[in-house]
């Protein structure tokens, strides 16, 4: 947890659900993309939308309009210069979890685009209880939404064209009705 841990509330679990991502682009360009205003419509598979309240740096805030109509709102709580950021999400008014990106230059040409959630906690469920759905349902879920995302990036890296919508398969919590 190191210095993230003065951003996390009792709301957030303290375990992240993390994926990693290697792709053979300099750290730059990466970070280039993921600090530019509204670019998830360009590099995630289930935005619809993204617009842009506040743009960019510390108390930078935008929304992710799902394709299953959802709309999250991002608070940006801390903002590093090509190395990431970090962000609280979730709906308006409702229970929010907490978000960090980061880059790690591998080499000239690669790098790695991490992306770590805590998750806020299941409070309608006994605490004895909690685990099961969060390894059995939400671990597994959040984790393909992940590796869609960072892929997202990923390829709009490596070719410069927007991803399309579902682009590496639907998602049952993001995709929508008809997808």
């Amino acid at each position: 947890m190191n210095d993230i841990s003065k951003f996390l509330t009792k709301d957030q679990s303290k375990s992240p659900i993390n994926i990693t991502k290697v792709i053979h682009v300099p750290a730059d360009d990466v970070w280039d993309i993921i600090s530019e205003q509204s670019n998830l419509e360009k590099c995630h598979p289930f935005c619809k939308e993204n617009p842009t309240i506040k743009w960019p740096g510390v108390n930078a805030r935008d929304e992710i309009h799902y394709l299953n109509g959802w709309i999250f709102e991002r608070t940006f709580v801390r903002w590093i210069d090509k190395v990431g950021y970090d962000l609280f999400i979730g709906r308006n008014k409702g229970k929010r979890s907490f978000v960090s990106w980061r880059i790690k230059p591998i080499n000239t040409h690669s790098c790695s685009l991490s992306i770590s959630v805590y998750m806020y906690k299941l409070d309608y469920i006994p605490t004895i209880f909690r685990w099961i759905p969060h390894v059995v349902y939400v671990r597994p879920l959040l984790k393909k939404y992940l590796l869609s995302v960072t892929g997202g990036f990923e390829y709009y890296l490596q070719t410069g064209k927007s991803v399309s919508h579902n682009q590496f398969g639907v998602h049952p919590w993001f995709s929508g009705k008809n997808s």
